[in-house]
C-alpha cells in the first residue's frame, strides 16, 4: 500500500489517517500501543520528508498478512539525494527529535539510496503478547508522545 505525499506540511495530517485507516483495516486497533507508535513514526518520516527535502514523497505501509508475531514496515522514498542527519535537540528547541524518536521507537530503521533519491525505512515488530510473556504489546516508558 502506497500513498503519494506533496511537498506540503498538510501532508502529514493526510498521511496519519490513512496510515490509521490501513491499520484499522489489517486489524490493529487505533486504540492499540502499537497503532500510536506507528502513527507517531509515519508522522515523523513524512514530516522530515516534506520540510527537509521540498520535494513530492511516497508513504508505503507493508503490514503483516494475519501472523501474529510479523513485523510492520514503513517507508517514506523521495527524490532528494540528501541523506538523512540525525540531530540531537537540546532544551527547549522546537526541531531535532524526529530521528531519535523514530530511533527509540522502531525496532530497526535505516536508509538506502534509490534511483536519485533515497527511501527512508523503519520496522516494527508486532509480538503475540503471549510470546512477551504480557498481556499488552510492549509501552516505551521512555517516550511521552500523541498521536493526532
Amino acid at each position: 500500500m502506497q500513498l503519494e505525499i506533496r511537498p506540503d506540511p498538510a501532508e502529514v495530517g493526510r498521511a496519519r489517517r490513512w496510515a490509521r485507516s490501513r491499520l484499522a483495516g489489517s486489524g490493529i486497533g487505533a486504540d492499540e500501543p502499537l497503532a500510536e507508535t506507528l502513527i507517531l513514526l509515519v508522522s515523523e518520516l513524512v514530516t522530515n520528508a516534506v520540510v527537509h527535502t521540498g520535494c513530492p514523497a511516497v508513504l508505503r505501509l507493508s503490514l503483516p498478512g494475519g501472523a501474529e508475531a510479523a513485523t510492520v514496515r514503513l517507508e517514506v522514498a523521495d527524490s532528494s539525494a540528501r541523506p538523512p542527519c540525525p540531530r540531537h535537540a537540546e532544551g527547549d528547541e522546537t526541531n531535532g527529535r524526529g530521528l531519535e524518536l523514530v530511533d527509540g521507537l522502531a525496532d530497526r530503521w535505516g536508509w538506502n539510496p534509490e534511483g536519485a533519491g533515497k527511501r527512508i525505512w523503519c520496522e516494527v515488530d508486532r509480538c503475540a503478547p503471549e510470546a512477551l510473556g504480557q498481556t499488552a504489546y510492549p509501552a516505551y516508558e521512555d517516550f511521552a508522545y500523541e498521536a493526532v
